[in-house]
């Protein structure tokens, strides 16, 4: 699809990063993951590319080209 979609990320700043620069960060995915957050461990759901868990404002990144699979979803910081 994309040059830096297909690419090697080594964490999820990269990612966002990637998918910010390519524009689609506010991008709908497919089908929402339902996501336990790594940082404060509350369930919610991912709707879109890039987005932040609404209870610690942990950011996650996943790319278009991996947006099919939950397990490609990496997780970025808090207010990233």
């Amino acid at each position: 699809m994309h040059d830096g979609c297909g690419g090697c990320f080594q964490n999820g700043k990269q990612v966002a990063d990637q998918v910010r620069m390519m524009g689609y960060d506010r991008t709908a995915l497919a089908a929402p993951f339902e996501i336990d957050c790594g940082h404060c461990k509350s369930p919610f759901l991912m709707e879109t590319m890039v987005a932040a868990c609404p209870h610690c404002e942990m950011v996650y990144a996943v790319t278009p080209c991996h947006s099919h699979s939950r397990e490609h979803v990496m997780p970025a910081g808090i207010g990233y």
